[in-house]
């Protein structure tokens, strides 16, 4: 499993973590930092220049969850994580591509008063050999202060077993977060395990409008970015069968007829993804009301029904010309065959 401890900048995350593996038996030591410093070996410079935050690039990401993947297929036992993760979604991106792997995370916060933050900040230590160190080092802890604050607010307390650490030694966190994990009061996280295909994949996806016509989207915790509600057609199962399931497990809506196909849209492999058809079905118009009662899902962080051009601001391309082709076979009343988004045959 995985211990991944969050916290402000200057929390002690690292210096607790190094306490800890000493602490729970076969346990290692990983820092995602490590990642973050062979970026500027990676990536060319002009794109590091275009975020402030080595977070905000996907590699990053994939890098964290790749690796983190390998080290622990390499060394067994329990990886130590400390890391702030303040933006949800991307908490749930590197969490839910942990669960896809089966490899459980406990998350945990280390929460100190914020009077004792600020004065641990301002003691942290500044390498002479760094060009403004002060200005990297402790401005950049005190600049995410309020971004914390609002995290916490938003999603972080109720995600995270929360310690304050306000009068407590890295040592003394660290016997508190092996009690927790020993105990299970640092629960693993309930993100739902989605395994990665291993090849071409067959999904469904079905469309469910408002009385205005507006389309339902949803934003899944399991990986980033908005989608219909939807998801893989298991073996031997017909696909709007697994269109209905699928609405069913993710919105708790139940559809009581077999919704009509739009659209059957061949997605070519586009390394690392494996591609394969999705089809869209138009599970008609949903009573408003009844929907605020049941969303969002266990499996959902959020949910909104948007018209065509604010999908197009919300859905990755693939998925948006799919959605345009779908609106468009529901007006005219057919169902339309598309490969890469375009449809084919007339």
């Amino acid at each position: 499993m995985i211990v991944w401890i969050n916290g402000a900048f200057g929390a002690g995350k690292t210096s607790t973590a190094r306490e800890l593996i000493e602490l729970i038996p076969n346990s290692t030591l990983f820092d995602p930092e490590v990642i973050g410093g062979a970026l500027p070996y990676l990536l060319p410079p002009k794109r590091l220049d275009e975020v402030s935050d080595y977070q905000d690039l996907p590699i990053w990401r994939r890098l964290v969850i790749d690796t983190a993947a390998a080290l622990h297929a390499e060394v067994g036992g329990v990886l130590v994580v400390p890391m702030t993760l303040l933006r949800q979604e991307y908490r749930d991106e590197i969490f839910g591509g942990l669960a896809a792997r089966r490899i459980p995370v406990r998350h945990v916060l280390l929460a100190p008063d914020e009077t004792i933050l600020r004065e641990r900040i301002a003691g942290r230590p500044v390498p002479p050999d760094l060009p403004d160190g002060d200005l990297r080092v402790r401005q950049w802890a005190y600049d995410h202060i309020e971004p914390y604050r609002a995290a916490r607010t938003d999603w972080l307390d109720a995600d995270a077993h929360r310690v304050d650490t306000s009068t407590l030694t890295p040592y003394e966190t660290a016997e508190h977060l092996a009690g927790a994990v020993r105990s299970g009061a640092a629960p693993v996280s309930d993100i739902v395990q989605t395994p990665e295909p291993t090849a071409e994949t067959l999904a469904a996806g079905v469309l469910l409008f408002d009385e205005q016509d507006r389309v339902l989207l949803v934003d899944p915790t399991y990986k980033a970015g908005w989608e219909f509600p939807g998801g893989v057609v298991e073996p031997g199962e017909a696909p709007a069968c697994a269109g209905v399931r699928e609405v069913a497990e993710e919105t708790g809506i139940q559809l009581t007829e077999t919704p009509r196909l739009l659209v059957a849209d061949w997605e070519p492999p586009n390394p690392p993804g494996y591609g394969g058809m999705r089809f869209l079905f138009d599970g008609g118009r949903l009573d408003s009301g009844a929907v605020h009662m049941l969303l969002p899902g266990p499996e959902l962080r959020g949910w909104r029904f948007v018209t065509e051009q604010e999908a197009a601001d919300l859905l990755p391309a693939v998925r948006y010309e799919r959605l345009r082709w779908a609106l468009r076979a529901r007006e005219r009343g057919v169902a339309l065959y598309l490969e890469a988004g375009v449809p084919l045959g007339g």
